[in-house]
């Protein structure tokens, strides 16, 4: 027995830093089991400009419950952890720093300013690492990765030159979301939609002939200077006879016609929908289907969103150079002035007229997440992966069962978007990331004192430049008489500054003439997405195809992450994993939801409700965090934050922290067997028979990854079982026996709850026995190697069932708890009478009562307490006022009756249920099963006196 004293009081903030700091520096995230079974998770790697956000904490705690739990199932247990690159994200506070010492990222080569961004990684880069180990989160800090490390961009380059030479991966010219601040195209996820307050717009179109015109409507008036059609719907009889007209465009003077496409809602206004192809999803499909080609589909913006003359010249001047949002107003008074706009008409309440230029709407706008600006669809040329190729081996793995999603509800929205996966746009126009392996070429021929730079079509894509030459440095088009000449450059603007001077100061073949080729690498980076796409087999070694751990970890067995990246992340793992190893990256996928504000709302710094996770663990712990996200996480729900609900799990760590220092004063400590001890008391049988339930209960939840049913089971246990009854039941009878089934029952509690509450756990294992070698996160799973006893159970519940009762009643009538009372049982049957028998000292102090007499109750007004199939009779004559106390609960019962059925008047009510706000409703609805619960109570205590 050790003589290391618990504390008195639990203090969360002294044990945390000082069980974290020992289990990484032993090595105990990962353990030496080599011949053991693998287990493997990664996380999510969160962007190294991050910090911890309350999602981090939810997603980090399930992940490390999980691998916390199949360590003590003695498994070789791997949690890859790293951070992700954040192209954007990473650029953006680099390029802030510069701009506060009013310095900026162009007066610097690329491979300074990245050496900037490095250096900042390495000063302010692990902030949410540091947060992570807060946590408490075990993950093998010995191999962590980063999506930049050199190992780790080899994979990325070599998965982007397969892809390409498999036909996987082309450059196009399609629209993708641009944002005019940051100058880069962004993914869906980064792109976020708000209402805001803006316009509707209608104006005439007429014929090019003179014979009328058409009405046409939008928010965006500007993209008409790019209009290259009017489309209306094929079955709108209303227009079926314009169909292929022409229409004359009163700005631009640009001529194009009317054409047919179910794009066109006859219901929304006219029917008429302008089609600029060049600056609309819709229109960009709408221009295809009507014959444009994405090449001759025009464009009148610049990267930072400026007006520029579109490829036919129409675009009138005074336009060029404007912002988008002055070229709106432009447009808007030059189609006035043309007799071209339809104003708004408006009627006050009197029924006067009044007009306006446009109608005011609010409008759903697609703003960048990052640069905080509207969104422009931009036509521009990108990379791309044939995203619907790759769809089909995730998608036949979901459906044979070979990937399990949990909750298998999230299947039908994986399948619906896999089967109509568009082109992934995977360039970025960074300088922070992995650049795009590919090289265009430009020929070039001098005579020696001048010479011309051609453009070719054709794109080098190779892992390395020495691979790109050697692809062409024997072509005869590029030599003349020898081999070509070979100059490379950063950046098409410095070739065509530089190639010239480069080729007059080198020699050719034969001393005048020069003929060869200029490389200019692909100045785009690729999408961040795309390389933590392989972050479940790049972390692991791969390429190599002798790593071990690639071999022994590959494919994971579980990925957990939010549902809100199950297709910019998750999907396009799948993708990856099967198109590159041929295996599908991980067997189960487990998808939870969003912590939310307390008031449903989805948390945002805009609306002043985010919750910090640190500063809960600050003032509750790291377990009462992590307890508080495993217990609320319920398949297919998302968890509404409830700061009560972490105090009150700080609470229970409090509760056994007690129930720990009472069993150690009690001579309780360390079991020295994983099986349980041998048992002849009914109390030590039964909470030996509550262990193997728990257990069983416990292990059936995480295997069907049901995290709040396995908190649950063990926090009833605990507080309820252990605390409650255990511990009270065996007060003043520590023999042999039951010091060492408490010291077993106790040391089954903490591996049990360690997954969730590892610090707690750890410090009360070691301070329970000397085990400094044996430390808790590398303990045994439970083996009772014991059944429960039905007989000890039925006896024990038999006493907890009179004492509970008794306890219920005594409140119901204000009675006081320790008023002891007399009882009677006349008839009792031979099984109660037995349990009564053998258990008079504990219903004597736990229920309080003077025995319980099988005899007739004194006449007299009494209450029944029924156990099992007894109901024990309590004289009240001589303990209440029963009169006064009749009174009292009929009142109450009035109260409560009325308030439920007023409350259920209103529920019923649609108009309430439909109109009002979400939390009204359901206040409404707490407060009725409130009033509703009182009156049963209030009803059964009255029958209770008769």
């Amino acid at each position: 027995m050790t003589d290391q004293t618990l504390d008195k009081t639990f203090d969360p903030a002294a044990i945390e830093a000082k069980w974290y700091a020992h289990w990484e520096a032993n090595g105990l995230f990962r353990p030496e089991r080599p011949e053991a079974q693998p287990y493997t998770i990664v996380n999510p790697p969160p962007n190294v400009t991050g910090s911890l956000h309350i999602g981090h904490a939810l997603d980090n705690t399930l992940q490390d419950v999980v691998i916390r739990y199949e360590r003590l199932r003695g498994k070789d247990a791997l949690w890859v952890v790293g951070t992700d690159h954040a192209g954007i994200a990473t650029q953006m506070v680099v390029e802030r720093q510069l701009e506060a010492r009013q310095d900026k990222r162009t007066n610097y080569s690329r491979e300074d300013f990245v050496a900037k961004v490095w250096e900042w990684k390495a000063e302010s880069g692990g902030t949410i690492t540091r947060q992570l180990r807060r946590l408490g989160c075990s993950m093998d800090w010995s191999r962590e990765q980063f999506t930049m490390d050199p190992h780790f961009t080899r994979a990325v380059v070599k998965v982007f030159v397969d892809l390409y030479n498999r036909g996987l991966i082309y450059r196009d010219k399609r629209l993708v979301n641009w944002d005019p601040k940051l100058k880069t195209a962004i993914s869906d996820l980064e792109v976020e939609t708000r209402e805001v307050k803006g316009h509707f717009w209608r104006f005439r179109y007429p014929f090019a002939d003179g014979s009328g015109h058409m009405e046409v409507a939008t928010t965006r008036p500007e993209t008409m200077l790019a209009d290259m059609a009017v489309a209306v719907n094929p079955e709108d009889e209303r227009y079926q006879a314009v169909i292929g007209k022409e229409i004359l465009q009163p700005i631009t003077g640009r001529r194009f016609k009317v054409v047919a496409d179910e794009h066109a809602d006859p219901a929304l206004g006219s029917g008429v929908v302008k089609i600029t192809p060049g600056h609309d999803f819709n229109d960009f499909e709408v221009g295809k289907r009507a014959g444009i080609k994405p090449a001759d589909m025009l464009n009148m913006f610049d990267a930072e969103a400026r007006v520029v003359q579109t490829a036919d010249g129409l675009v009138p001047e005074e336009f060029l150079g404007l912002d988008r949002f002055v070229a709106r107003e432009l447009v808007v008074a030059r189609m006035k002035e043309a007799g071209c706009l339809i104003p708004h008409v408006t009627k006050d309440k009197d029924g006067n007229e009044s007009e306006a230029d446009a109608e005011p709407r609010v409008i759903q706008q697609p703003y960048g997440d990052r640069g905080g600006v509207p969104i422009e669809p931009w036509l521009t040329d990108q990379w791309y992966v044939n995203a619907a190729e790759l769809a089909k081996a995730p998608l036949e793995a979901v459906r044979s069962g070979a990937v399990e999603i949990v909750p298998k509800t999230w299947e039908k929205t994986f399948f619906n978007w896999m089967e109509n996966i568009q082109p992934w746009c995977v360039s970025r126009q960074l300088w922070w990331g992995h650049r795009i392996p590919a090289w265009h070429v430009r020929h070039y021929k001098s005579d020696g004192t001048a010479g011309t730079l051609e453009p070719v079509s054709e794109i080098i894509v190779d892992e390395t430049l020495e691979g790109a030459y050697e692809q062409i440095v024997y072509r005869a088009e590029y030599a003349d008489g020898g081999g070509p000449l070979l100059f490379v450059y950063d950046s098409m603007e410095e070739a065509e500054a530089a190639w010239l001077k480069d080729v007059l100061n080198s020699p050719g073949p034969d001393g005048t003439k020069h003929s060869g080729v200029v490389l200019v690498q692909d100045t785009d980076v690729l999408d961040t997405w795309f390389s933590s796409a392989l972050w479940p087999f790049a972390t692991l070694g791969w390429p190599e195809a002798d790593a071990p751990l690639l071999a022994k970890h590959y494919p994971n067995d579980l990925l957990i992450s939010g549902f809100d990246i199950l297709f910019f992340w998750d999907a396009r793992m799948m993708m990856m994993g099967q198109a590159m190893t041929g295996q599908d990256p991980w067997k189960r996928l487990y998808l939870h939801g969003l912590v939310r504000a307390p008031d449903g709302q989805k948390m945002s710094k805009s609306k002043g409700n985010v919750v910090d996770p640190l500063g809960l663990i600050d003032q509750y712990g790291a377990d009462a965090l992590r307890f508080f996200m495993a217990a609320m996480e319920s398949q297919g729900r998302d968890i509404k934050m409830d700061e009560k609900r972490v105090e009150g799990y700080r609470n229970f760590a409090t509760k056994l922290w007690n129930a720990a220092r009472f069993c150690q004063s009690n001579g309780i400590g360390a079991s020295k067997s994983l099986a349980a001890p041998a048992a002849t008391s009914a109390v030590n049988k039964w909470i030996i028979g509550e262990v193997v339930e728990t257990l069983a209960e416990l292990d059936k939840a995480m295997a069907d990854l049901r995290f709040d049913a396995a908190a649950n089971a063990i926090y009833h246990f605990v507080w309820d079982q252990f605390c409650d009854w255990y511990i009270e039941l065996i007060k003043g009878s520590f023999d042999d026996e039951t010091r060492a089934v408490a010291g077993w029952v106790l040391d089954q509690i903490l591996v049990m709850l360690h997954p969730f509450m590892p610090f707690v756990t750890e410090e009360l294992w070691s301070k329970l026995g000397d085990r400094a070698d044996y430390p808790l996160i590398t303990a045994q799973w439970p083996q009772p190697g014991a059944s429960v006893d039905p007989a000890a159970k039925a006896e024990v519940d038999w006493l907890i069932a009179l004492i509970g009762n008794l306890r219920t009643a005594k409140n119901e009538l204000g009675i006081a708890p320790g008023a002891k009372l007399d009882a009677y049982l006349p008839e009792p049957s031979a099984q109660t009478r037995a349990i009564i028998e053998r258990n008079p000292a504990a219903i004597e102090r736990l229920a309080r009562l003077n025995g319980i007499r099988f005899e007739p109750a004194p006449a007299g007004a009494a209450m029944q307490v029924g156990a099992g199939d007894a109901n024990v009779i309590i004289p009240l004559e001589s303990v209440i006022d029963i009169a006064a106390e009749k009174a009292r609960l009929a009142k109450a019962l009035e109260v409560s009756t009325k308030e439920a059925k007023s409350l259920e008047g209103r529920l019923s009510n649609p108009a309430f249920v439909e109109k009002a706000k979400p939390e009204a409703v359901e206040k409404a609805r707490a407060d009725h099963a409130m009033h509703q619960a009182e009156a049963e109570r209030l009803a059964a205590a009255l029958a209770r006196l008769g």
